[in-house]
């Protein structure tokens, strides 16, 4: 179990499909998630939180009832005399411009206004039907690796070696588990997801280990 050995856990994004926080209104279910979440946090292990493209609209919520650190961009950590970067992954890399131009229009306050004036029956079933849709319909076809040349966030990665050594990339948002080397001392793991793969990534102080969840 994570909170008997954990020192520090990090999710990287995507943790729901959905997320919009109204000022009176809680999105219904991950009651039990958020529960265990809770419980890590009161037991004094940190939880760092990174909002994804299915959930940048988390703000002060979940941090004040949960005690998640809350992260909007990449973060660099050392443990053990290792260097690593870690972060959610969108509009990182060469590349996917309507995205990084949605994600902009998503982040600005107008829009987030705009959604908030909709009643939450019908904006959380807007958003979460056409969440899913593009998350689960689309996984298929995002678990195909494209070599590294056209995989993006691993030319994001070499991008940032050019001025700065890290031993460990880290990063969510594409579908597929990933271990690449990245430069001559560096790798690229990619987490995966938890619909088909179950996949995650240990750091036991030594080793950083790209793991599957086995039920």
């Amino acid at each position: 179990m994570a909170e008997k050995d954990a020192a520090e856990i990090f999710l990287v994004g995507d943790v729901f499909d959905f997320w919009f926080e109204y000022k009176t209104v809680v999105p219904r279910g991950f009651v039990r998630l958020l529960g265990k979440i809770a419980s890590i946090t009161d037991a004094g292990i940190p939880v760092h939180l990174f909002t994804g493209n299915h959930d940048m609209w988390i703000f002060d919520y979940l941090p004040s009832e949960i005690g998640v650190q809350l992260h909007r961009k990449p973060i660099t950590r050392t443990f053990n005399q290792q260097s690593f970067y870690i972060g959610h992954g969108d509009g990182l890399g060469p590349g996917d411009h309507g995205y990084k131009v949605i994600k902009k229009i998503f982040q600005s306050p107008i829009c987030q206004w705009l959604f908030a004036r909709l009643h939450p029956n019908f904006g959380v079933w807007l958003a979460s039907y056409s969440s899913r849709r593009s998350r689960i319909a689309g996984m298929k076809d995002d678990e195909i690796f494209l070599g590294e040349d056209n995989e993006w966030l691993v030319q994001y990665c070499k991008e940032v070696l050019q001025s700065n050594h890290y031993d460990n990339f880290i990063f969510g948002h594409r579908h597929l588990p990933l271990d690449l080397p990245v430069g001559d001392k560096s790798r690229y793991i990619n987490l995966g997801e938890w619909v088909y793969h179950c996949t995650y990534a240990v750091f036991d102080g030594q080793q950083l280990t790209l793991k599957k969840f086995e039920d």
